[in-house]
């Protein structure tokens, strides 16, 4: 039988993976150079693959260390959850979380599973609003933590996931092909919208906005009944939506990026402890498409790579 993985040695490999360097991940975590080589060295040889490439100067995952990278993370995971639930001093309290319903769908229920196992005295509190809503209420200290689609003119947030921003119609129906085009677009104020109207407005198109709301629910009904386009991210998709693309005279969007805000809090360590979860569950949820502590790297986590819808790709159902 073989021995099992060293747990120092995987969170040493997500160190260097995370910084891209031997050296940085040294610092992280508190070995020396040689230390971290070494263990590279017996991981390498446990695994019985090569885990590394050099690419100009830093160090790339190869193939093989680019899927262990998700099993390490889980492992990590894994190891401090079970810690946590026999700690006798485990975080208690309560906590007010804020995130748009576009996000709340598809991410709350992996954050909220991760958090409530490892944390079983925390008390959640969560609303829905966009994320100008939300901005607010952390300015104004109603709420410890905010999960928002970051905007460098709103406030700093930390970026833990980035995907892209896509044009999507009904399978069901030839919404796209109107002359002048329908649209479903959340309020005016909504950077997603303003980055769908530049768009259209540099191509010349024709468009008038039929549905202007702030829930998720309204526009994807639109989208779904053929009565209008809208644009989403990747992880707001449904079943019964179709993708369009540059064929179908629709230019590129840009990626939109997830982030993390952060209020005024009397109990950061929750606050922390919260953070760290939504960023390890956004990096283990995947795209929902027909195929298939304060030290914490957000950045890595926000470039993990991911299987990306295509153009004219069809969300099947409805």
């Amino acid at each position: 039988m073989k021995a099992p993985l060293d747990l120092d040695q995987l969170q040493t490999f997500i160190s260097i993976a995370d910084t891209g360097s031997f050296t940085r991940a040294a610092e992280e975590v508190h070995r020396t150079q040689s230390a971290v080589s070494m263990q590279m060295r017996r991981l390498e040889e446990r695994i019985g693959k090569p885990l590394f490439e050099k690419d100009g100067r830093t160090n790339k995952l190869t193939e093989e260390g680019d899927r262990l990278l998700s099993y390490a993370r889980r492992l990590i995971y894994l190891n401090r959850e079970t810690l946590a639930a026999f700690d006798d001093q485990r975080l208690e309290g309560t906590i007010r979380i804020g995130t748009p319903d576009d996000y709340a769908d598809r991410f709350l229920p992996e954050i909220m599973a991760r958090f409530s196992r490892s944390n079983p005295r925390v008390e959640l509190t969560v609303i829905c609003e966009p994320t100008p809503g939300l901005v607010e209420h952390i300015k104004r200290g109603n709420l410890d933590l905010a999960l928002v689609t970051h905007n460098d003119t709103r406030g700093q947030s930390e970026v833990v996931r980035r995907e892209p921003l896509l044009w999507v119609t009904s399978a069901n129906h030839a919404t796209h092909e109107q002359e002048i085009l329908p649209m479903a677009f959340g309020r005016p104020n909504c950077v997603w919208r303003r980055a769908a109207v530049d768009v259209l407005d540099r191509q010349s198109r024709e468009y008038r906005v039929l549905f202007s709301s702030f829930s998720a629910t309204v526009i994807t009904a639109a989208v779904l009944s053929g009565l209008a386009i809208s644009v989403l991210p990747e992880c707001a998709l449904r079943p019964g939506m179709r993708v369009l693309g540059e064929a179908d005279g629709f230019d590129a969007l840009p990626d939109c990026r997830i982030g993390i805000m952060r209020g005024q809090t009397s109990q950061p360590e929750i606050v922390d402890a919260l953070a760290r979860h939504i960023a390890e569950s956004l990096d283990n949820i995947s795209v929902p498409v027909g195929e298939e502590t304060g030290s914490f790297d957000f950045a890595a986590l926000a470039f993990a790579k991911m299987k990306r819808t295509k153009a004219n790709q069809i969300l099947p159902g409805w």
